[in-house]
């Protein structure tokens, strides 16, 4: 009988995936034995056999699939994959041909393009490519009215590049890991009404602390921000197209950067644990992260996500999709600051803040931004 290989959902904001051949098309394999490598905007995973076949595929090596969609079968010897689907269809299989400069080329874009079911019939018969046309439909999704005045516009160019650039000296494709950073912070700012606060915060107690303690300082900062959270339910939540879900628990992202990109683990349950635990957490995820170790299971589940940048005074973080709230953290420096009517020499670090104002209002921002100011203030009451 034979066994369906779909997409698998990696993260809580996969939406899909890179595929890349270990076995081929008609080769036996056993159960376990590594068929295909994915690769998301989080992380490389290899796809296993969940049991004996023989290897049918449905898509070209390279291909970029949707989560749940179809790649291919094991099949019994002998055994013919299912004839309503032994061919991929534009609905379950992309290809990743490059972008053609015309609107008739329908790209893998376009296929990707937030649209409605009357967008997409339309955009297909009038060959348009949905991934050039500007969408004006809620959450950014492309509606008829769209693919209909793009037809009738004439427009033929993928994009515009300015006049009068000097002769290139690199193309880099935009693909992989970073195209999908890309698309992800696109969609972000897309769908959320992003707003962000800056604030200083008086390091120099949490340093001796933090330094007693042998621990670093991203983990008490992910302690702190746990206790802050704790404190403001509606930080530690998640929105959807209808619904803003708050949680008891409060699970960080933390992101780490890589050669290429980013990527961001968690760690849950943060107000669990000891400021101990949590740094051994760090250094763990960190370096799995590097040596592209990292599970599956490791990058969900995610309520708020705090990304230290130490190198600048302050950044406007954008969210993880869904999320409602992200942390910056910026460098510290000691500054002069006032105290008691002196001026006395202070480690001050630089911290924003960025929430969806869809689900969060200033008020409860600014509470929140006050309430981690005091705990990193006074590292003893972090525990």
């Amino acid at each position: 009988m034979a066994v369906r290989i779909v997409m698998p959902k990696l993260g809580d904001f996969m939406t899909e995936g890179i595929v890349t051949f270990v076995k081929s098309k008609g080769d036996s394999v056993n159960q376990g034995e590594v068929l295909l490598e994915i690769e998301s905007e989080k992380l490389n995973y290899e796809l296993e056999a969940a049991a004996n076949g023989i290897f049918h595929t449905l898509v070209s090596d390279g291909s970029t699939v949707l989560v749940d969609d179809l790649i291919g079968y094991l099949l019994d010897s002998g055994e013919e994959p299912p004839i309503e689907e032994s061919k991929p269809t534009s609905e379950n299989t992309l290809t990743s041909p490059k972008k053609s400069n015309t609107k008739t080329s329908v790209s893998k874009d376009s296929k990707m393009t937030p649209s409605t079911p009357g967008a997409r019939k339309l955009a297909a018969k009038l060959d348009v490519d949905l991934s050039l046309v500007t969408p004006t439909g809620p959450r950014g999704r492309v509606v008829e009215a769209d693919v209909r005045a793009f037809s009738e516009s004439g427009s033929d160019t993928q994009e515009s590049i300015p006049a009068g650039l000097p002769e290139e000296h690199e193309v880099i494709e935009i693909k992989g890991m970073r195209k999908a950073i890309a698309e992800n912070m696109k969609r972000s700012l897309e769908d959320s009404a992003q707003l962000s606060f800056f604030f200083e915060v008086d390091v120099t107690d949490a340093q001796s602390y933090r330094r007693d303690v042998v621990v670093e300082l991203t983990a008490f900062l992910i302690k702190a921000s746990g206790a802050a959270l704790s404190k403001v339910p509606p930080m530690n939540s998640v929105i959807t197209s209808d619904s803003i879900l708050i949680f008891d628990k409060v699970n960080i992202a933390m992101a780490v950067a890589l050669d290429d990109g980013l990527i961001v683990p968690v760690i849950e349950d943060v107000n669990n644990k000891s400021i101990n635990e949590i740094s051994e957490e760090v250094k763990s995820l960190s370096e799995q992260a590097r040596d592209g170790k990292l599970k599956s299971e490791q990058l969900r589940g995610g309520t708020f996500t705090i990304s230290v940048l130490g190198s600048v005074d302050g950044f406007t973080p954008i969210l993880n999709q869904g999320q409602v709230a992200i942390l910056g953290i910026g460098r510290t420096q000691k500054k002069p600051v006032v105290v008691k009517d002196a001026i006395v020499i202070k480690e001050i670090m630089t911290v924003s803040l960025t929430v969806d104002h869809q689900a969060i209002d200033g008020a409860v921002a600014a509470n929140f931004c006050r309430r981690l100011q005091q705990l990193i203030e006074k590292p003893s009451k972090v525990k």
